[in-house]
């Protein structure tokens, strides 16, 4: 019995010998620093394993001497290392190189920046989180050299422009954003949470034209964040807290200047003086009682980490900003939750799901144009009160364009809210280590409820905005037949709209070496887009009691019905695509790329429906050179590109001829409804075209310093018009349009500097700082034939045309009269080599343009350019620091060399003004800066450069200090990181402009630079919170 027991002893130890030997050790970098959870497999079966978190591991083998292990985790090399019999291993893992760490995203895969023949750029997520910004587009601004940020308004979820190397078209110059491979609208941007992003990759020349018809303005690609492969679960809280307040107040007149202001301008035009006492002290501060204090906060929550084959990131956000006008009527709040997910389904096979919700609630003013809050609130009367009587606004009688800012916002209820769904499935399977096949499917679901109640309101005798006939709020009647009425009351606006993209992506990805010296890299494949919307909106009157409470179409009272509307749209548009780009590099020294698209899109007519999209690109590492001895200069790169891409961006339907005119007919005396052409065909109508080539150089210095360049020339062809046609093409009736045409040209060329430093990191100082710079010509090469210019915004109420879309100017320019002064006497006017009729000493000197020795009023021929909204340089600095857990960043931007139109001053004899006219001109050698002040007829208020003003300004966007508390104290409590930090928004701005805010956008080309009383950015104070479990 004994015998049999050590036998069978004896086989078991055998059978441990052969099949459970153990291989136990530990991982260390190259400062002998453990690394933990480290990927483990044993080569002969496949067979994964993990260390623990303090890199230590131990595992079974069947065969010592044979097995090899391969060891890998993120941001090392992997690393083969046969046992040969060992049982105790010490592993040393190698940092990857740094130029194989920055990875940029391009189109259908990523890149290496040193294989990069492109013009991108690379911004990470950290430096966009610490702006503390709404939206993702904000916090772009001065990031990029080549991207121009400009805000569209400063109120809370107000969108911003984002243009990549210049105005390219006179339609929409957006550029495409695909997020995590979706294709993103940027009205859309505030969906989006700037605390999910971890990267965002620009590509701005023409090796975005994988994309095709939709890169002609640039291609902006973000990565959200993901897990890790071998990483504990970590939880993090990302938080902050702030007050907003109005960075800037106009400098307007007081009660008292006021009245001694509209004294003279009324006894100027020989009129009656209206103030009999001008002591009224300072009167009532109209912004004072507009703007206000603001909260805004933001909190994050997220749960990041991965296994042996799978890794995770999970985000949960709120965000809450009020208005610092308006309060709660001008509001904006967002919950956000996102999902990233990574399996290895298999050796080969492999899932990425992305799955990205918010819900978004957003309320608004009148903003940004001729009545809105703040144009009333800079034109209303300081010597008028807020309340005539307690309970009862006041009214400003006196004219009736201008009206009590106060009650307007009392008045204003504008809701609405979207809730959007955005996702990708992904599987990607590894035929072998050089190729592999993406099978993507990407959606991006929106559904936007909007609501408007307009209830009845009387601002005054005879005000545009009266909605009531009197001020006991008394309904209007309307007749709808021979001497019927109906009683209108107030009013509900109700929408509801839903959108939807599906994308399906398939392509191929293929890279091999040999011999080390010839790389081969490819890609292939095919998409179809699909996006279609739909819209259901209607308008119900009788709203009862006046009241929010009950402002529902279900609610109306109206009268039979009969005022009540409804109204609905849909469509649906389809892009099919084919794609190849092909990539091959000679010892890493030698770089070709080329790109081929094939585009199909439903936007077009049968004639011009497909397009071809080439771009060929090459670099050459000159550092790697053997005659290249510089000991300086570390890396050293040329690159050049040319191509061709399109823009799609006009309306569905835009080449069929649409029965949408208005169609009232009489037959036998008597009026008939039917159906009339709106805008006639135009089935040759096609894309434009952008032709693209760039130039640049990438260059590292000391291995500290990094410095890029580029020179490029953007030809716009083709853009997409409605001009004025003959009207025998039949549609000049009631509601119909001219047709859409391909006619007119636009050149971009400009400079992009982009100059950074990173110290090293073994210093005790650690420094970062980056900064860029563009400067762009934009010049109008063509207009359709037989079109001279295009009209663009008008100043003043009913005033000149300002802006033009014409051959030889900037996109938008400014036209109008040059001034040289302001005529002193009469006997300066009656010598003048040029005749201005009308002119009395006080009044501006036109210049004569055309020679003719007269200033002309009825025709152009005297008017000049003077100037643009586009900026001749834009600048970005940011800065970081760090030292002792203590850390200071911050962000700097400049727009310079751009023009502004002080168009928010109503011209009318009692609206306020500012304070630059105390300094009129009231006598000879008064002033030869600003004109007299008349209530009679004068052509001081035409469109000139004196209401141009200079745009140029700096602005500190942000500042930020924090502190990060040592992690032997942290341990203690099982915290990983803890940091405290202050910040400040909008803290600086340096500028002569005497508006609210000198960054200012339009979502119109033609329309950019005309302020009309903009919201502006707010100044924030915030302090905040990170912590990581």
């Amino acid at each position: 019995m004994i015998r049999k027991l050590v036998m069978a002893l004896l086989c078991c130890i055998g059978i441990a010998q052969v099949y459970g030997q153990t291989v136990s050790g530990t991982i260390l970098n190259e400062r002998s620093e453990a690394i933990p959870y480290v990927k483990i497999i044993q080569k002969s079966n496949n067979k994964p394993f993990l260390s623990d978190g303090k890199g230590f591991f131990q595992i079974q083998v069947s065969d010592l001497n044979t097995e090899i292990l391969v060891f890998s985790a993120m941001g090392y090399q992997k690393l083969e290392v046969p046992l040969m019999g060992k049982t105790n291993l010490t592993v040393v893992l190698l940092e990857v190189a740094q130029d194989t760490k920055d990875v940029v995203v391009v189109g259908y895969g990523t890149s290496k920046t040193k294989e990069l023949t492109g013009a991108t750029s690379k911004v990470k997520g950290e430096d966009l989180e610490k702006m503390n910004m709404t939206r993702m587009d904000q916090a772009l601004q001065g990031q990029v050299s080549g991207v121009t940020v400009s805000s569209n308004s400063g109120s809370p979820g107000g969108s911003a422009n984002i243009r990549i190397r210049g105005l390219s078209t006179f339609g929409d110059n957006d550029p495409l954003i695909l997020v995590d491979g979706v294709v993103y609208d940027s009205e859309g941007l505030n969906a989006l949470n700037p605390s999910d992003i971890k990267s965002i990759n620009v590509l701005k020349d023409a090796t975005a034209g994988i994309y095709g018809v939709r890169a002609a303005n640039g291609v902006i690609i973000v990565e959200t964040k993901n897990g890790a492969i071998n990483r504990k679960p970590s939880i993090e809280y990302n938080g902050y807290y702030g007050v907003q307040q109005t960075a800037r107040k106009l400098d307007l007149l007081t009660a008292e200047e006021y009245a001694v202001i509209k004294n003279e301008a009324f006894a100027f035009g020989g009129q009656a003086l209206p103030f009999a006492n001008t002591n009224l002290g300072t009167g009532t501060s109209w912004q004072d009682s507009v703007f206000s204090s603001a909260p805004v906060q933001s909190h994050n929550l997220s749960l990041n980490g991965g296994t042996l084959n799978t890794r995770y990131s999970i985000g949960l956000g709120y965000f809450n900003q009020e208005g610092i006008v308006g309060a709660d009527k001008a509001n904006f709040g967002r919950y956000n939750a996102r999902l990233n997910f990574s399996t290895d389904m298999s050796e080969k096979l492999k899932l990425n799901s992305v799955l990205l919700f918010s819900s978004d609630m957003r309320s608004t003013l009148p903003e940004n144009g001729i009545g809105s809050v703040l144009y009333n609130t800079i034109n209303a009367f300081p010597n008028e009160p807020i309340y005539s009587s307690p309970g009862t606004f006041s009214y400003m009688e006196e004219v009736s364009d201008i009206i009590n800012p106060i009650a307007q916002m009392m008045n204003q209820y504008n809701w609405s809210t979207a809730n959007k769904f955005v996702g990708k499935e992904e599987f990607i399977y590894e035929f072998n280590e050089n190729l592999s096949f993406t099978n993507r499917f990407n959606y991006n679901y929106a559904n936007v409820d909007s609501k408007v109640f307009s209830p009845l309101v009387w601002y005054g005798e005879g005000k545009y905005a009266n909605t009531a006939v009197n001020a006991d709020l008394e309904s209007p009647e309307v007749e709808i037949a021979d001497s019927v009425f109906i009683t209108r009351g107030a009013a509900v606006y109700e929408e509801r709209s839903t959108f939807l993209d599906l994308t399906y992506e398939s392509f191929l990805n293929y890279e091999k070496t040999w011999n080390e010296t010839h790389k081969v890299k490819g890609t292939l494949g095919a998409s179809v887009f699909e996006r279609k919307g739909q819209s259901l909106n209607g308008v119900a009157f009788g709203i009862p009691n006046n009241s929010i409470d009950y402002a529902d179409i279900s609610a109306n009272t109206a009268q039979g019905g009969y005022l009540n509307n409804v109204n609905s749209w849909e469509f649906k548009e389809r892009l099919l695509s084919t794609f190849l780009r092909a990539e091959y590099a000679y010892k890493e020294k030698y770089l070709v790329s080329g790109i081929l698209r094939r585009d199909g899109s439903s936007k077009f007519g049968p004639n011009s429906r497909w397009g071809i999209f080439p771009t060929i690109s090459g670099g050459w590492l000159l550092s790697d050179e053997a005659f290249f001895k510089s000991k300086s200069i570390d890396f050293l790169k040329l690159r050049m590109s040319y191509g061709v891409s399109g823009n799609d961006q006009i309306p569905n339907f835009a080449y069929r001829a649409l029965l949408n005119g208005e169609g009232v007919y009489v037959f036998d005396d008597l009026i008939t409804q039917g159906v009339a052409i709106g805008r006639p065909a135009n089935p040759d109508l096609k894309w434009e075209t952008t032709r693209q080539f760039n130039v640049g150089l990438d260059l590292t210095w000391l291995k500290v310093i990094n410095f890029t360049t580029n020179y490029f020339i953007k030809n716009t062809n083709d853009l997409l018009f409605q001009p004025d046609v003959s009207a025998l093409l039949g549609s000049y009736g009631p509601g119909g349009y001219p047709p859409i045409i391909n006619a007119g040209d636009v050149s971009n060329k400009g400079w992009e500097f982009e100059l950074a430093y990173q110290s090293d990191k073994k210093n005790l100082l650690q420094t970062n700082l980056n900064f860029n710079l563009t400067t762009i010509n934009n010049k109008v090469v063509s207009v359709p034939t037989g079109v001279q210019y295009i009209p663009g915004a008008s100043f003043s109420v009913g005033g000149d045309v300002a802006t033009r879309f014409q051959e030889g100017y900037e996109i938008g320019y400014f036209f109008g009269y040059q001034t040289a002064g302001v005529f002193q006497t009469q006997e300066e006017i009656d010598n003048a080599a040029v005749v201005q009729e009308g002119a009395q000493p006080g009044d501006l000197i036109f210049v004569d343009q055309n020679g003719d020795g007269k200033i002309n009023f009825s025709d152009d021929s005297d008017k000049t350019n003077l100037g643009s909204a586009i900026p001749d340089f834009t600048m970005g600095f940011a800065f970081n620091f760090k030292l002792h857990g203590f850390d200071l960043s911050g962000n700097v931007y400049a727009a310079l060399g751009q023009e502004i139109i002080r168009n928010y001053e109503r011209q009318q004899p009692y609206a306020n003004q500012l304070a630059y006219v105390i300094d009129r001109w009231t006598g000879p050698g008064s002033t030869n800066e600003h004109p007299r002040l008349t209530t009679g007829p004068t052509n001081n208020n035409l469109f000139s450069d004196y209401f141009v003003e200079d745009g140029s300004f700096v602005r500190l966007r942000n500042l930020q200090f924090g502190y990060t508390l040592p992690s032997t104290v942290l341990r203690k409590i099982h915290v990983e990181s803890l940091r405290v930090y202050v910040a400040a928004n909008n803290l600086i701005t340096l500028t002569r402009y005497m508006g609210f805010d000198p960054d200012l956008g339009s979502s119109s080309v033609l329309s950019a630079g005309v302020d009309y009383g903009m919201y502006p950015q707010a100044r924030s104070l915030m302090s905040g919170l990170q912590i990581k479990f």
